[in-house]
Formats: structure tokens, C-alpha cells, sequence
């Protein structure tokens, strides 16, 4: 690795990746590209600019990826209705291939040999960012300081940024309680006051939502259009997909929507606790799953829902530009042709409750279900044979082997 000449970085501008671009320039005597995505994390992003400039970095990238991350990443995935270990709705995991795609773009545009991610190397994130790496580039050099430098401890890191004159934000000396990541679909909080999985998390852990129980004590009504499975309207009105996730988030966040407090299993091998805020995504995948209810056939719907943990697992694992991952997401996206038209909800207190769902497309027979008469369109006589032949192996397996 002595031999590279230029990386691009993951760069947030905060305290890690700035350290690890001072020490990119140190180890290796390389140039260094920055890259800084708004992925919707509410962060300004300005200062981010000026400290890589103040750093000497003369190729500076800062983009605005919301509707490319939403259309592109979140929707695909909630057409699946992705959820990790039956609770996690993946907002870390999601981000990860879109942020190693464009560096992988960038390292091309710029001529650089390498990429930087600033994950450690117990999480799941260093196996996201290298899977996206290789799968686009297979011959890309990648550095991960976290696996690489001698650095034990926070202030080991604030030692070297005073000594480089790197700014430090004042919280961020000494321990901080936690940590967090943000995008437009989610927050995630993790580690030190929230490492004791018996002990409820502090309320200041919370970023996108109220407490369930400071929630209005009057309900919000509201109607979700669908078109081929995303959502594309809230109350009649359409909307981009960055624009409708930003909606549905501050919807969520005022009900007090979308908290998790999740153990999850980590790829490398740990357990780990998380506190998990998705206030628009948790509304999104009530609803999707309630138009679906509507338009899709029985056993399509079954079958998807045999597919979803494998494909949330990839997801979650990072394999997302793997080819199982594309497979899984053409089935997925041919069942979603049908699926449209509105689902009313009614949020209060935590709680997203279906209150309503209609579509032009529904195969939902008020002739065939109705207890009133049928007019022929369904003879209950039928079932008799139906259930006799179920039946058949059942009773043949009584009758040879008894009790």
C-alpha cells in the first residue's frame, strides 16, 4: 500500500475523518480527495468544506444524494419490506452502497488509486463500504485507518488533532455518550450510555421523534398514494421521494413514531444495542404492506414475504451489488406492478393504524366475501371436496400409524 498516490475519503468533518485525513497525508504522503454526502442527515455541511480546505485538500466533492439515495435505495428496499431480524428497517445499512458508489465514480473522475472509510473495525459498516469497493472497482486499494493506525482511545485522537491544530468541538473531549448516525431515513444511536441493553436509554438519546407519550392526544389522519409499489402522494399531493420520506418524517416524529430498541447481530460476529429512530419509514412500510394486502395474489404475497429476511440480510451484510441481491430485487420489482392506489392511516401516540385502503387494481371481492348472498359466485359445496383432499395424507398417516 506504500505506492498510493491518491485516495478519496469519506469525509464528514467531524472529528474522526478529519484526524484520518491528516493521517492519510502523513502515512502514506498522498493526495487526498474528500467527498461528503447529504444523505438528509440535518447536518450543515459548509464547515465540512472549510476544514478540508484549512486541511490543504484541493479536490473537495459535496453533494446533495437525497433523491438519488431515496429512489434509488430506500424505495427498492421497502418494495421488499425489509426488515433485519423482524425489526430493523436498515437506514444505516442502505446508505452504505450509495456513499462507496460515488466514491468509486469520484476515484475514477480524479484518478485516484484508492478510497478511505472511517467504519472501525468491529462494526458492520467496514463490510458494507469494501463489499460496494470491490463489486465496482475489483482492483481499487482500500484503507481502513481504524484496522490500521495505533490509536487506543479518544484521547489518543484528540492528542493528535491538538498537535495538528485540527479543530475539536468542545463535546468532543473526553468520552461521548454515544454515538450516532444519521441519514433522511433514519438515526441510529449506539455504544457507552447505551451499551447496558437492561437499562432504558436516556431521553436526550432521542433525535427524530417525541416521546410516545408527549404526542398530541388527538389523532392525524392521512392518505399515502401509491404507483408500482413506492409511494408517490400524501393527501393528493405528489411529491418526490426525498420530499415525501421528509413529510412522513416530520408526521412521525410529531406522533412519536418509529422508536426501536433493538439487540441486533452484528456480520462480524457480536451482539450489539442500538436505539433506532425511522419515523417516516415505519408510517411508509404500513402502508406499502396494506396496499399490498389489497393487489397482490396469495401466494405472491407469501412468497415475497419467504424472501424478505434473506434479502434483508444482504442488505444488512452489504451485498447489495451482488448478484443474488439483483435477482431478489427483479422478482421483487415484477410484483409490484399492480400495486397502487391509497391507504389511509391514522397516527397517534407511537402507534400507525391502517383505517383505510383502496385501489382500482384490488383483488378484493365484495361479491365473493360477503355473508349476505353471494349470487352464485361462490359455492360453498365446494369446500367440502377441498378439505377432504387436504385432508388425504392426514388421515392416511392416522389410519397406518395410530396414535
Amino acid at each position: 500500500m506504500a505506492d498510493i498516490k491518491k485516495v478519496v475519503l469519506a469525509y464528514s468533518g467531524g472529528l474522526d475523518t478529519s484526524i484520518i485525513l491528516k493521517w492519510l497525508q502523513e502515512t502514506y504522503g498522498c493526495e487526498v480527495v474528500t467527498f461528503t454526502a447529504d444523505l438528509g442527515q440535518g447536518e450543515e455541511l459548509e464547515p465540512a468544506r472549510k476544514k478540508a480546505e484549512m486541511l490543504g485538500i484541493k479536490e473537495i466533492f459535496i453533494e446533495d444524494l437525497r433523491e438519488e439515495f431515496v429512489r434509488d435505495y430506500v424505495f427498492p428496499m421497502f418494495r421488499a419490506n425489509a426488515l433485519y431480524e423482524g425489526v430493523y428497517l436498515l437506514g444505516t445499512s442502505i446508505a452504505r452502497p450509495l456513499i462507496a458508489k460515488r466514491q468509486i465514480e469520484i476515484a475514477k473522475e480524479t484518478g485516484a488509486d484508492a478510497v478511505c472509510h472511517g467504519a472501525t473495525g468491529k462494526g458492520n459498516d467496514q463490510v458494507r463500504f469494501e463489499l460496494g469497493y470491490y463489486a465496482l472497482n475489483p482492483d481499487i486499494k482500500v484503507i481502513a485507518p481504524w484496522r490500521d493506525w495505533d490509536f487506543k482511545s479518544r484521547s489518543d485522537l484528540i492528542e493528535f488533532a491538538e498537535k495538528h491544530q485540527i479543530p475539536v468541538a468542545k463535546d468532543k473531549r473526553g468520552e461521548a455518550p454515544f454515538s450516532v448516525d444519521a441519514n433522511l431515513l433514519h438515526s441510529s444511536s449506539e455504544g457507552k450510555v447505551l451499551e447496558d441493553p437492561n437499562v432504558e436509554p436516556p431521553a436526550y438519546v432521542f433525535q427524530r421523534t417525541v416521546a410516545p407519550e408527549d404526542a398530541p392526544d388527538e389523532p392525524t389522519i392521512i392518505t399515502i398514494g401509491f404507483e408500482k409499489g413506492d409511494p408517490v402522494s400524501i393527501d393528493g399531493m405528489a411529491l418526490s421521494p426525498a420530499a415525501l420520506l421528509t413529510k412522513l418524517n416530520q408526521l412521525g416524529h410529531d406522533n412519536g413514531i418509529g422508536r426501536v430498541d433493538l439487540v441486533e447481530n452484528r456480520f462480524v460476529g457480536m451482539k450489539s444495542r442500538g436505539i433506532y429512530e425511522t419515523p417516516g419509514g415505519t408510517i411508509l412500510i404500513a402502508a406499502h404492506r396494506a396496499i399490498e394486502s389489497l393487489t397482490l395474489d396469495r401466494e405472491a404475497m407469501h412468497l415475497k414475504d419467504q424472501l424478505m429476511p434473506r434479502y434483508a440480510e444482504l442488505v444488512y451484510y452489504g451485498f447489495w451489488f451482488a448478484p443474488e441481491r439483483e435477482m431478489l430485487q427483479a422478482l421483487i420489482d415484477k410484483s409490484q406492478e399492480h400495486v397502487e392506489g391509497e391507504v389511509t392511516l391514522k397516527l397517534y401516540k407511537g402507534n400507525v393504524i391502517v383505517i383505510g385502503r383502496k385501489s382500482a387494481k384490488s383483488l378484493y371481492s365484495d361479491e365473493i366475501v360477503t355473508f349476505e348472498d353471494d349470487k352464485g359466485a361462490y359455492d360453498q359445496k365446494d369446500a367440502e371436496g377441498f378439505i377432504k383432499l387436504n385432508a388425504l395424507r392426514l388421515r392416511t398417516l392416522r389410519k397406518l400409524r395410530g396414535s
